[in-house]
């Protein structure tokens, strides 16, 4: 490899780092600080499923790592700053001179608990019945994200979304290293079964009527060849999928087009799609894959098919790389706020607005 090659494999690696969360410099506290009232700062529940390897945590909690194992169950308490900004994923900053998570500033993952597989379907299904639509919803995360920060993630997205249900998270064993991304999708791709296999006992048993599946960057790899072959089996499981959101998947964008849309839109429609052509991770990712465009970025042409709805963030401001805006853009998350409280199509809600492509249409966020 000559130097101009490594220069640009450093490149990518660089960029597609971001696809994680910023890591955090110091460990989280297992209980609130002494003198912190949990007034403060808010709990939020969230439930997961994992197929990584379980291994001691922070003061022999219970924690997760990056290879792969059979699937476990549980719940991850976390809190959220009572001056959350929406968006905001807070962490400590050497900048601002923070050494440690406090769960009065930061969102910080509290406590995680393992849970028998009957126990964790009947507290899902406690959950569910306490809402007022009877509603879950799935999320699984993209490359370079630890079990920590996909918790912390899932229980900011149900905070800000006012989710009234069961918010649940799949995480797959991401290395969460910026230099891991080829066995990320290896391990991607060996989760699909597993993640298939876990969507269909959800249907089964978890008593939800309207469930929302939302996958960012590479998890929506996984999420939709797992909901294909859920569908496979039970052909009724799309008529409770209430949407299926993804964000800036890292998927080939042909092959999104032309083999994974028309199974699932043929079950589940309409489908959403939020792309960009500023999403620098996704351009490396182009590159890894040999110029072949992904279907969230938008930087080559925006797919867009019957039965999906397309959004194009382009002229929504972004972070370091544009990649995660799906979750810490305030516009984005009142968009997805008003898709799965309201059911609003994309053509009803405020701050859309429509571009014709030939016969068919798509949305952008207004300037």
């Amino acid at each position: 490899m000559n130097r101009s090659m490594n220069l640009m494999f450093l490149l990518v690696v660089f960029v597609l780092g971001g696809c994680g969360t910023a890591p955090v410099p110091a460990p989280a506290p297992p209980a609130p600080p002494a003198g912190v009232e949990e007034g403060d700062y808010a709990v939020v529940q969230t439930f997961f499923a994992t197929d990584r390897n379980l291994e001691e945590g922070r003061l022999g909690e219970v924690g997760f790592g990056g290879e792969r194992s059979d699937i476990r169950y549980g719940r991850c308490y976390v809190s959220i700053p009572r001056d959350h900004r929406m968006g905001e994923l807070e962490s400590p900053s050497i900048l601002r001179l923070e050494f440690r998570q406090d769960p009065v500033k930061h969102v910080v993952l509290l406590e995680t608990e393992l849970q028998a597989r009957d126990r964790f379907f009947s507290a899902i299904r406690e959950e569910v019945e306490a809402s007022s639509g009877k509603k879950a919803f799935v999320f699984v995360h993209g490359y370079n994200v630890s079990f920590e920060d996909a918790a912390r993630r899932s229980a900011q997205m149900a905070y800000d979304l006012g989710f009234d249900g069961a918010p649940v998270f799949y995480s797959w064993p991401s290395r969460g290293k910026p230099q891991a991304y080829v066995v990320d999708g290896q391990n991607a791709e060996w989760s699909e079964a597993n993640l298939a296999r876990f969507l269909s006992a959800f249907f089964q048993e978890s008593e939800a009527e309207k469930v929302y599946l939302i996958a960012h960057s590479m998890g929506s790899r996984i999420l939709s060849r797992a909901l294909i072959s859920a569908m496979q089996d039970d052909p009724a499981i799309g008529e409770r999928v209430e949407e299926v959101i993804f964000a800036a998947p890292d998927i080939d964008a042909q092959v999104f087009a032309e083999d994974i849309m028309p199974r699932i839109v043929s079950r589940v429609s309409p489908v959403t799609l939020y792309a960009s052509s500023n999403d620098l991770a996704l351009a490396a990712s182009r590159q890894v894959h040999g110029g072949y465009s992904r279907a969230g970025d938008t930087a080559k042409g925006v797919v867009v098919l019957d039965g999906l709805e397309t959004i194009d963030a382009s002229y929504v401001e972004t972070g370091f790389n544009g990649h995660s805006y799906f979750a810490d853009n305030r516009s984005i998350l009142s968009d997805m706020f008003y898709l799965i409280g309201t059911g609003a199509r994309a053509s009803h809600r405020f701050g859309l607005t429509e571009v014709d492509a030939e016969d068919q249409v798509y949305w952008q966020f207004k300037r």
